[in-house]
C-alpha cells in the first residue's frame, strides 16, 4: 500500500471509498494493458528483427507477421476491455441480467414452496 492509501482512506466516506477503490481497479487494468502493449512491441520487434537478421525469413514473408497479427488481435481485445468496457456489456446490460437472474431465482424458489 502506498502512503495515500494508508492515510487518506480512513477519512473517506463510504461513497468516496467506493469511488476510490473503483479508480484503483481502473488504474491497475490500464497499467496491465500498457505492460501488455510494451511486451508486445518488444517481443515482436525482437522476433522480426532476429528472423530477418539471421536469414530465416525475408521482410516480405507473411509468416514473419503471424505472431504480431494474432497477438495484436488479442492486444486489441484487451484494450477494448480496458478502455471501452461498456461497449458490449455495459452497466445497463449488467442491471438487466441481474434482474433477470433474480427473477428466475425467485420463480424457482416459489415453485418449490
Amino acid at each position: 500500500m502506498n502512503t495515500y492509501e494508508n492515510k487518506e482512506n480512513s477519512n473517506f466516506s463510504n461513497e468516496e471509498q467506493f469511488r476510490y477503490e473503483r479508480a484503483v481497479k481502473k488504474v491497475k487494468k490500464q497499467k496491465g494493458f500498457f505492460v501488455h502493449a510494451t511486451v508486445y512491441v518488444l517481443v515482436n520487434l525482437f522476433l522480426i528483427l532476429s528472423s530477418v537478421y539471421f536469414g530465416h525469413q525475408s521482410w516480405t514473408s507473411i509468416e514473419l507477421y503471424y505472431t504480431p497479427i494474432f497477438w495484436g488481435i488479442g492486444l486489441a481485445a484487451h484494450g477494448f476491455s480496458v478502455f471501452m468496457p461498456n461497449l458490449l456489456f455495459g452497466k445497463e446490460w449488467e442491471e438487466r441480467k441481474i434482474k433477470q437472474l433474480m427473477e428466475e431465482d425467485r420463480k424457482r424458489t416459489n415453485y418449490f414452496n
